[in-house]
């Protein structure tokens, strides 16, 4: 019989990873040292447990499949908690294998180090965060086992957790027979695709939403193609950004409520049928509404679910659906609504003006209109709603959970999964946090674009609360720091420097390039100054109408 540790390999590589990202440690180490040897999947290390989390899951969400983080017992994987939690808060299939105590050691009676409380506080802690969980006790048992989770994962698009006891890496087990995936039942999904039909034709001004689970199921070209069938216009959430960035007929811009363009809030808003695809009814998606959407008028498809006003179809996977509704969908008698493709700023002028977000924007603009789009990796903070400015293309970004030192992990992860040159923006604040992963770009052959926002700030925490001094940051020098970790490193302070940097950072090959673009504090993007207008309007309707209203 085949070792338990390679029958969880092949499984992983059966069931759709791509990649392995981990840091070695005592109780995971005969694991690593078979993920070495057998190169079934391609084994990065990084510094840091939260940035391996953060690297598999920008895989994950690129590739659309699985992505495996490998840590070690107690000190390791709960480090790897917060990057756990925001996959789970933003529905991407992780998978996380923690080494563990082995079976004689669990039968010691000796307090095991790196043991918070008991041997099974670690699996009760990952019970929250993940949709399924197995401990890999018994060999004989760990193919059905195996198989278990890695279907929750693929089909909730979900992380999941896996613990393996170190004394057990070697033992015999059955090779894994992945489950056949749950599939709709088929006179439930005639129902509800007939159901959502008939609501669109009767619809007067019918729009489609699409967020991150499109991506998550592979689904996105069946979206565009039901659009185009139904002459539907396609409008992106926030956290959805990036959605469809090889299709642009379809999409007519992102809603951002009051922070977005006019034409786009109305689309949405003044809608009588919104179909929601695989969107998170999330503050970040919808804080800044200036009218809030009436969901019985709705068509909400998400986690499985089907929500047609107070009609309730469960077990409807979004895949399903989409082949349902185009199998039956005829063209629509309306002319599909046209709408000019958002306006980017783009142009810079390369002058001696001090920087802002938004001349970041516009440089990375023309950046892609001479060499072509670049996958981005976006950290939270100002960053993010800099790149609402930016042409659409693919991006990576926790907009949600909102977990700070994601970009420069995930950048990583994205030049994995694409085996493309990423772009990273990042604020110093998280660059603080996880920047030094940019060391390993030499190891790899990496050489992403990275450009920190630096206004020495918690910037977009000022923007709520300008008068605590704990927003300061010190002026770290990234560009630096950038030669001693294997890099190139620019500092730009004005518009002509800034555009000089991105061009030679882009002609830079074979090493990172970082750019760091200091700003004033108290400066913003753009869009930023209008999410934070619309969030204290939003706020202050809700004081005075009450939550009822």
């Amino acid at each position: 019989m085949p070792a338990l540790g390679q029958v969880l390999l092949d499984a992983l590589k059966t069931h759709g990873a791509g990649e392995i990202f981990g840091i070695p440690g005592d109780f995971v180490l005969p694991f690593c040292r078979m993920i070495e040897d057998s190169a079934t999947l391609p084994f990065y290390t990084l510094s840091h447990e939260p940035a391996v989390g953060f690297a598999a899951d920008a895989a994950a969400r690129f590739h659309g499949g699985l992505s495996v983080a490998v840590v070690t017992w107690g000190a390791g994987a709960l480090n790897l908690v917060n990057a756990t939690a925001g996959a789970y808060a933003e529905r991407v299939p992780l998978v996380v294998i923690s080494g563990a105590p082995g079976l004689h050691e669990r039968a010691s009676g000796w307090q095991l180090h790196h043991m918070a409380r008991t041997l099974d506080t670690q699996m009760r802690i990952f019970t929250e965060i993940t949709c399924a969980q197995a401990n890999l006790l018994d060999p004989s048992a760990a193919a059905a086992e195996i198989a278990r989770v890695l279907r929750a994962a693929r089909e909730y698009s979900l992380p999941v957790y896996l613990e393996l006891p170190r004394d057990l890496v070697t033992a015999g087990a059955a090779s894994v027979t992945p489950l056949p995936p749950r599939r709709a039942d088929p006179e439930a999904l005639a129902e509800c695709a007939g159901e959502i039909l008939a609501r669109l034709a009767a619809a007067k001004q019918p729009v489609m939403l699409v967020d991150v689970e499109l991506r998550r199921y592979g689904v996105e070209r069946a979206a565009a193609a039901l659009a185009r069938r139904l002459g539907l216009p396609v409008v992106t959430t926030f956290m959805g950004r990036g959605l469809l960035s090889q299709g642009p007929d379809v999409i007519a811009g992102t809603y951002l409520g009051a922070a977005g363009q006019p034409a786009i809030t109305r689309l949405v808003e003044d809608s009588d049928t919104p179909l929601l695809l695989g969107v998170i009814l999330s503050d970040t998606n919808f804080a800044v509404s200036e009218r809030k959407i009436d969901m019985r008028r709705a068509i909400l498809a998400t986690n499985r679910e089907v929500r047609i006003g107070h009609h309730v179809y469960p077990d409807v996977p979004l895949a399903d659906l989409l082949d349902a509704l185009l199998a039956r969908a005829a063209p629509a008698q309306r002319a599909g609504q046209q709408f000019p493709p958002p306006r980017y700023a783009h142009g810079l002028a390369a002058d001696a003006a001090p920087l802002t977000p938004s001349d970041i924007a516009c440089a990375v603009n023309d950046l892609f209109a001479a060499h072509g789009p670049m996958p981005i990796a976006c950290d939270m903070g100002d960053c993010l709603f800099t790149a609402m400015e930016i042409a659409n293309s693919r991006l990576v970004a926790p907009g949600y959970y909102a977990g700070m030192g994601y970009g420069v992990p995930a950048g990583l992860g994205v030049a994995v999964a694409t085996g493309e040159r990423p772009l990273i923006l990042v604020g110093d604040g998280a660059f603080q946090m996880t920047g030094f992963e940019l060391g390993n770009c030499r190891r790899y052959g990496w050489d992403p674009i990275v450009i920190v926002f630096n206004n020495a700030s918690w910037e977009m925490l000022r923007v709520f609360q300008p008068e605590s001094r704990f927003n300061d940051l010190d002026d770290w020098g990234f560009a630096r720091l950038a030669e001693a970790l294997g890099g190139r490193g620019m500092r730009a302070t004005t518009r002509a420097e800034l555009a000089a940097a991105l061009a030679e950072a882009h002609a830079t090959r074979g090493r990172f390039c970082l750019v760091e673009a200091m700003l004033p504090r108290g400066t913003t993007s753009d869009t930023l100054a209008r999410f934070v207008a619309g969030f204290k309007a939003a706020r202050l309707r809700l004081a005075n109408d009450g939550p009822g209203q």
